[in-house]
């Protein structure tokens, strides 16, 4: 091959972990450039967040990722924190709100984020390569041979920030995972997540009945409960609620919806009957739910049109049951075009926890989605490509 260019530290994906890796990588003195297909840095940071970015969560612990390693992400995550990014963000004055406890986001436009990480680059040196394709990479005794389609690359050392699968509409693939294979790494199965659900065939006159309408709920899965807003699109379940789920939820696998979480319904109304409700269940629930999900989910839970008064309390107590405890089998995830993230990735067994770097490759980093560490809603992913990326650019 012939080496027209000369890096310290070659790093594949111009996105929140790769820029990050870059300014720290640079401000150590390497002579960093970073290269990407796209024709735009950060394309993912631009559309998060509804276009404003949550940025970080100031409530991050490794509880709030999946992996088959749950231990891999505590040194990145412990070394640099969501409040180290907040004084880097306090630094280039960003103004910013926290919505619910802990997420943070851009009070204006995630364009701030991404100006942000451009002016560091700029100012630590980073080289930026944007609509370059790589077209191999060869490893020998001392460097990494990348040739592309923008000329031909000799560095150091070479991390691999390419992210996963979700949103290949504006450019992600899966070229950092053919990367890993080329290196005989093992991939952890790969799948959509933080993308809610799309529902069977059973339900689905009901889906299009109440599309629009948004609740709050408790949903469960075999591993993790989440109360928040359920949305209820013309395909399935949506909303914060149903997000949070997706990620741990497997195919096949039912979850269970409370649909008046934290409400004492069955005392509620055992009371009212000895009282001589004559309002029918239906309309008493209206007290709890928007009128049009009690018209519809009356139906589903077969609520006796008969006055409360007349009913026995073993069937309120059976329906009552139905209502906090209500089972039900999604058909499939919403897909890689909708999900926030992908979960699974490369096998952190291969890296150093510390640093990033391959245990058996010298000089090879991966960081940020490409990994199989994935976050909740709610900010943990960015955070999770400013530690991992942090950490890298530390060593690479």
């Amino acid at each position: 091959m012939n080496i027209k260019k000369n890096y310290d530290t070659l790093i594949i994906g111009a996105g929140a972990a790769g820029l990050f890796c870059a300014i720290e990588a640079a401000k150590r003195g390497r002579k960093v450039v970073v290269i990407d297909h796209n024709t735009k840095a950060g394309a993912k940071i631009l559309v998060s967040g509804g276009g404003r970015c949550n940025f970080t969560n100031l409530n991050t612990t490794p509880e709030n990722f999946v992996s088959q390693n749950p231990h891999f992400c505590k040194s990145a995550l412990s070394r640099y924190t969501p409040h180290h990014f907040l004084e880097l963000i306090q630094k280039h004055k960003i103004a910013y709100v926290e919505k619910k406890p802990g997420q943070l986001f851009c009070q204006n436009s995630a364009k701030d984020i991404l100006n942000m990480l451009l002016h560091e680059c700029e100012q630590a040196g980073v080289k930026i390569l944007l609509e370059t394709k790589v077209l191999s990479i060869q490893k020998d005794p001392e460097n990494f041979l990348t040739e592309t389609s923008q000329g031909n690359f000799s560095s150091e050392t070479l991390v691999i920030a390419t992210g996963g699968l979700s949103l290949p509409q504006i450019g992600a693939t899966g070229f950092g995972y053919e990367i890993a294979k080329q290196f005989h790494m093992n991939i952890i199965p790969t799948s959509p997540a933080l993308d809610g659900f799309r529902g069977n065939p059973e339900f689905q006159d009901l889906w299009k009945t109440l599309s629009g309408l948004s609740t709050p709920v408790c949903i469960r899965t075999k591993t993790k409960n989440f109360e928040d807003d359920l949305l209820i699109t013309h395909q399935g379940l949506s909303g914060p609620a149903a997000l949070q789920a997706s990620l741990y939820w497997k195919q096949k696998e039912s979850i269970e919806i409370d649909w008046c979480q934290n409400q004492k319904l069955s005392e509620w109304f055992l009371e009212k009957k000895n009282q001589g409700e004559k309002k029918t269940f239906k309309t008493l629930m209206g007290i709890f739910w928007p009128s049009r999900l009690a018209e519809h989910l009356a139906t589903v839970f077969e609520f006796p049109s008969k006055p409360l008064v007349e009913i026995s309390n073993q069937t309120i107590l059976e329906l009552v049951e139905k209502i906090h405890h209500w089972t039900w089998t999604p058909e499939k995830t919403v897909g890689y075009a909708r999900a926030e993230v992908t979960r699974g990735g490369v096998d952190t067994d291969h890296f150093s926890s510390k640093t990033l770097e391959s245990k058996s490759i010298s000089g090879l980093f991966f960081v940020g989605e490409v990994l199989d560490v994935t976050g909740e809603l709610g900010g943990y992913n960015f955070q999770w490509a400013w530690s991992s990326g942090w950490a890298a650019g530390k060593s690479c």
